[in-house]
């Protein structure tokens, strides 16, 4: 299948052959059809996967006919996205695929200034992308109104529930009124997730990307560490490695993100730190750098880091593993994007290795053990691989930051993900065709 044989706008049509839009990824196989339909879509997908335009392009063909005038500050699509970064990739990728459509798309997220909405929400809005916390203080002063919204979409909803954000959520899904039509997205699925989906959603289709191919081919690693300064070392080694053109460092906490990129520039590399104590605007410059080239190595928190695209990340650095395979696989799929391959390596310290055998069976990929020569681990390889046997490679492997001279089967994809399928909720999932961006 491709994007001519979806009933789309000629004009969103033409935006998808501008863009480079070629085949339906298998999540907007399964997804746009019913949308434009009008059913309400409930989707487990990652991220990848392709989800963004899957919910974007069957809102925007509900606009294409023509503008209908509106009162100020009276959105006919909502997206809820839960980080700020996450809401700036989804409102560009709005403003892409509904170029020839002569919409005013607007940007309501913390650390913007107010004064800047406000004039935004003073003439006609089409679609609004937003956070939720942001969002609804907007709407608490009166500055919006969301009883004309015709689609609500929730996007990474497990995301917002984790944040905190589900109070929030319900008050603005109960502001939209009960006659629009809801998509929600969500990574994981679970319990929290079927009971929101159950108060929110009516009759919804069911598409589902099971852990199966993945769209990204990533080469995942391991490099085992005895302490924290011993990750240090090995970060420096890799960060001065001419093969790591352009990487994001993962860390726990927002002080280790600004002691490590300060680490970074002392030692003369191109670095900055990306969290959310700075503000919008630094945030944003941040990300510009790394997409220009000026910033190669960024350091940066799990919620700092959901919805960064840039397509040229060459590796991500697993500084300390996540606490949730989840997260694991968000953070590996910022790089192998647009069918480029990409290299994941983690530092796994001691505190680290209850965690690896998790995110190995959740992700059903083999994880290579490597060592970089002269900075071996004190305690035996063997024995600390203890953990990644079960489901890797048997011995170390010299470093290759390069992946160029990668043995057959060194390769590993991310998760597994199976061709979407559509059904009603409950049911068992229809077959979807599948494609690729």
């Amino acid at each position: 299948m491709s994007f001519a044989d979806i009933d789309l706008h000629p004009l969103i049509q033409k935006a998808l052959a501008a863009e480079g839009y070629a085949d339906p990824t298998p999540v907007q196989v399964a997804t746009i059809p019913p949308a434009v339909a009008g059913r309400d879509v409930l989707a487990t997908a990652h991220t990848g996967t392709g989800k963004t335009a899957a919910f974007l392009l069957p809102s925007l063909n509900r606009l294409a006919g023509g503008r209908v005038p509106r009162p100020a500050g009276l959105p006919r699509i909502l997206v809820l996205a839960p980080t700020r970064e996450l809401a700036r990739q989804v409102l560009l990728a709005a403003r892409k695929l509904g170029k020839f459509l002569n919409l005013n798309t607007v940007e309501l997220v913390g650390g913007m200034p107010y004064r800047d909405q406000l004039r935004l929400l003073s003439r006609p809005v089409d679609v609004v992308v937003a956070t939720p916390g942001r969002l609804r203080d907007h709407l608490q002063r009166g500055r919006l109104d969301l009883g004309g919204v015709e689609v609500l979409i929730l996007d990474e909803a497990d995301r917002m529930l984790d944040l905190g954000f589900l109070e929030d959520v319900e008050a603005i899904a109960a502001a939209c009124g009960t006659a629009r039509q809801t998509l929600l997205f969500t990574a994981t699925w679970d319990q929290r997730m079927a009971k929101i989906a159950e108060r929110l959603l009516s009759d919804p289709v069911r598409v589902a990307i099971e852990h199966g191919e993945s769209p990204a081919r990533i080469d995942q690693r391991v490099h085992h560490a005895d302490d924290l300064a011993h990750k240090r070392r090995l970060l420096h080694h890799f960060a001065a490695s001419a093969d790591v053109a352009k990487a994001i460092v993962f860390t726990a906490t927002k002080r280790d993100a600004d002691t490590l990129a300060q680490g970074l520039v002392q030692a003369g590399h191109a670095a900055a730190a990306l969290h959310g104590d700075m503000t919008q605007g630094e945030r944003n410059r941040t990300l510009d750098k790394l997409r220009a080239g000026t910033v190669r190595m960024l350091v940066a928190t799990d919620v700092a880091a959901r919805g960064i695209d840039v397509r040229d990340v060459t590796h991500v650095i697993n500084f300390d593993l996540p606490r949730a395979p989840e997260d694991y696989v968000h953070r590996i799929g910022r790089t192998g994007r647009a069918g480029a391959q990409g290299i994941a390596i983690s530092f796994v310290g001691p505190a680290d290795r209850g965690v690896l055998p998790r995110i190995q069976h959740y992700t059903k990929a083999a994880i290579d053990v490597h060592v970089v020569p002269g900075l071996e681990p004190r305690r035996p390889v063997a024995a600390a691989d203890r953990a990644v046997r079960r489901f890797g490679k048997e011995r170390p492997k010299p470093s290759n930051p390069s992946g160029k001279a990668a043995r057959p089967g060194q390769r590993a994809d991310v998760a597994r993900q199976g061709r979407g399928a559509a059904k009603p909720l409950g049911g068992k999932p229809a077959a979807a065709g599948a494609g690729r961006k």
